[in-house]
């Protein structure tokens, strides 16, 4: 969602007339775009802060101050501290307020502070095209919604991002087709709540059916009626273009009725990996972070899945030392990742948020160290778990979206499959087709069938076969006939851009 920003953000200051610097003593004005989700991810910008203060004070004795400016999460969380008692920044902008950015710049270039972080029940930049930064323009982002109803209680996202506003469906597929004209064959869709995706833009989409969620899952607000559902959304998204791979995060777990996970089952550009965030594996935990589901109707879920999508590849997220956690339910978390198999996982140490229902009603009562230990403790068994996972799929074919060099070796490239494991490989001419002998050299941007011969818990690695397409191959690619390789995989983690 922050880089979403980013390219909101800059959309709008490039129409004014600001140009765009890599190099940063060169910059005018420094834009940081902030979370404020975990304790760890504001600490770094108040790091940040201070080298650019630093940085700023050196700049007055030479030419015109230097602007700095918070955007996003924290601007909203924290703007008393940031502009009253640290005097660190010029401009604030919540995270609807990045319209507002040209007036806030003026404001601060006649030497006054400025602030704008008033949440909004409309804004969605339904109107603003993104300016996208990928590095080789192969992969986007593409905002869906905004703001959060869940009101889970160790959760900021409501009071830092308000309440759930779904972007108008001609907007996003105007922007997806915008996108396949430029050739870019990967869109996420994005949303703090994605998969609550409702648009009641048109009168014709208001009717008065219920919400359906998953079976077993509950909310803590009234059941919304009416609107196009994030299933007619997905559909209407996955028809634009049939080599364009469609993705969607972050999703709650109470929105997976049967008739998105079948939609994802039976659309071939539709990924099959699913970000399925569980936060615990104890009800008793769930029910303190007012989750809406129990132990039991997760993994029910998550049963039902498999049994629609066979082949998917399930990630999630993860909290240690919530308020009041024991180690029994500790165990019970360990337990459920066991269980699972996880492809990908997102782990961390529980940290208290202020405006929290847990803020207000629950006692940070697991000691740090503790936390700590958890928390290891469940990267331990996700790694031995992902690395099963990923090791049944050595000897199939994998269908890869090329992203680039890989970090470690300019004589490999990097690229994802369908499940969102990074998949490496050697850098080397591959056939435009299976049955063909001419080689050419591999891109960024291309889609290669891959041969997967070592997988650990973060990557696979294999050798490539020929190019191909999500078109051509997104049924029983598996039955390619065997080439040669070289049996040189290790185990090496990597990293794609």
């Amino acid at each position: 969602m922050n880089e979403n920003d980013t390219e909101i953000a800059w959309s709008i200051l490039q129409k004014k007339g600001y140009q765009r610097t890599v190099y940063l003593n060169e910059a005018d004005v420094v834009l940081l775009v902030t979370c404020s989700i975990r304790e760890k991810a504001e600490q770094t910008i108040w790091n940040r802060l201070q080298e650019l203060t630093v940085m700023k004070r050196r700049r007055l004795r030479t030419r015109a101050p230097m602007k700095i400016g918070i955007l996003g999460c924290m601007a909203e969380r924290l703007k008393t501290e940031l502009l009253e008692r640290e005097k660190l920044v010029d401009v604030l902008a919540g995270p609807d307020a990045y319209r507002d950015l040209p007036r806030l710049l003026t404001v601060a270039h006649g030497g006054q502070q400025a602030s704008n972080v008033l949440l909004s029940l409309e804004e969605t930049y339904a109107d603003i095209m993104p300016v996208q930064h990928s590095p080789h323009g192969h992969s986007a982002f593409v905002s869906i919604m905004r703001g959060c109803d869940n009101m889970c209680s160790y959760c900021i996202v409501p009071f830092t991002r308000g309440r759930e506003r779904s972007r108008p469906v001609s907007s996003i597929l105007e922007e997806v087709r915008m996108l396949s004209d430029q050739g870019v064959k990967e869109v996420t869709l994005l949303g703090q709540n994605v998969n609550s995706y409702r648009d009641t833009s048109e009168e014709q989409f208001c009717g008065s059916d219920l919400t359906r969620l998953s079976p077993g899952f509950k909310t803590v607000y009234r059941s919304k009626r009416g609107g196009l559902r994030f299933s007619d959304l997905l559909d209407r998204v996955s028809r634009i273009d049939p080599d364009m791979r469609i993705r969607f995060t972050s999703p709650h777990p109470k929105d997976f009725p049967d008739e998105v996970l079948h939609l994802i089952a039976e659309r071939g550009n539709v990924c099959k990996q699913i970000h399925l965030p569980a936060q615990s594996g104890s009800s008793q935990v769930l029910k303190a972070m007012r989750r809406g589901y129990t132990r039991e109707a997760y993994l029910d879920l998550v049963k039902s899945i498999k049994r629609i999508i066979p082949d998917v590849s399930l990630s999630s997220d993860f909290i240690s030392g919530f308020c009041g956690e024991s180690e029994d339910d500790h165990q019970q978390t360990l337990s459920l990742i066991r269980e699972v198999g996880y492809n990908v996982g997102f782990l961390f140490a529980y940290s208290m948020r202020k405006k929290t229902h847990a803020h207000h009603r629950l006692q940070d009562d697991v000691p740090a160290e503790v936390k700590r230990r958890r928390v290891e403790e469940c990267i331990i068994v996700f790694r031995e778990e992902a690395a099963r996972v990923n090791a049944a799929l050595i000897g199939s074919t994998q269908l890869v979206l090329v992203e680039g060099d890989s970090k470690r070796s300019a004589e490999e490239l990097c690229g994802r499959a369908d499940g969102n494991l990074k998949v490496i490989f050697p850098k080397e001419g591959v056939a435009a087709q299976a049955a063909e002998s001419n080689t050419a050299p591999i891109t960024a941007g291309d889609y290669v069938l891959v041969k997967i011969l070592s997988a650990n818990s973060q990557s696979m690695r294999g050798q490539a076969l020929s190019r191909s397409s999500l078109r051509g191959t997104v049924k029983n690619y598996e039955t390619l006939p065997e080439h040669e390789v070289d049996e040189r995989g290790t185990t090496m983690i990597e990293s794609c851009h």
